[in-house]
Order: C-alpha cells, then structure tokens, then sequence
C-alpha cells in the first residue's frame, strides 16, 4: 500500500506540474500550429527520466522508493502520452498531416535524444 501512495502522490505533484507549465507554454505560443505546451512537457520528462535513470544506473544513490516516486509517479503524472495522443488525433482531425506528422516526429526523434542526453550526461 506505500507503494500506492508514492506513486499516488508523485503523479498528483507530476500531473499538476505538467497542468502548470504546458498551459503557461501553450499561451506564450497561442498562435502556433502545434501544441507546444505539451511537446515541451514531454521532452522535458523524457530528459528527466533519462537523468534520473542514468543516476540511478550509475551512481546508485536513488534507493526504490525515490524511483518509485520519482520516476513512476512524478514523470508518469508529468508525461503523458494520452495527452499527445489526443493533440495528434485534434491535428489529424483538423486535416493537418503535415502538422501531425511533425508533431509525431518531433515527440519520438527528439524524445529519444533527450533520454539519451540525459542518460549521457550522468554515466
């Protein structure tokens, strides 16, 4: 049941954080074609992840309850995929493949390079 409430608590702080920060995004880009608020969160949240694994991996200095809280509940509350899911289903609806293919694109190539990066920088 701990392990419940540290992920429970996690994504509450993770998914607030995301609220807060991809609404503030998306209205500095209120024009832009693409939601950007949630492609920040999500690539920012792919860094982290990568940071925090690579910290994890390499250093073990992040016992299984911070992973736990961290990197399930805080990152999983942070990034989610549902919410990329439905922008590209509102990009494909509004006839925009290019748009949405962009989109898509940028999630996966930079997403991974991002893990990456951050995974790099803590070995």
């Amino acid at each position: 049941m701990q392990q419940v409430l540290l992920v429970g608590v996690g994504g509450f702080v993770g998914s607030a954080l995301r609220y807060l920060i991809s609404t503030g995004i998306q209205r500095l880009f209120s024009e832009a074609w693409l939601p950007y608020g949630t492609l920040a969160v999500n690539i920012a949240g792919c860094f982290l992840i990568g940071l925090l694994a690579g910290l994890a991996d390499s250093r073990q200095i992040l016992p299984p309850e911070a992973r736990l809280i961290l990197m399930v509940g805080v990152l999983g509350g942070f990034t989610t995929y549902s919410t990329f899911a439905y922008d590209s289903l509102a990009l494909i609806r509004t006839g925009g493949f290019a748009a949405v293919a962009t989109y898509i694109l940028i999630h996966i190539v930079v997403g991974i390079a991002a893990v990456w990066l951050g995974h790099l920088i803590t070995a």
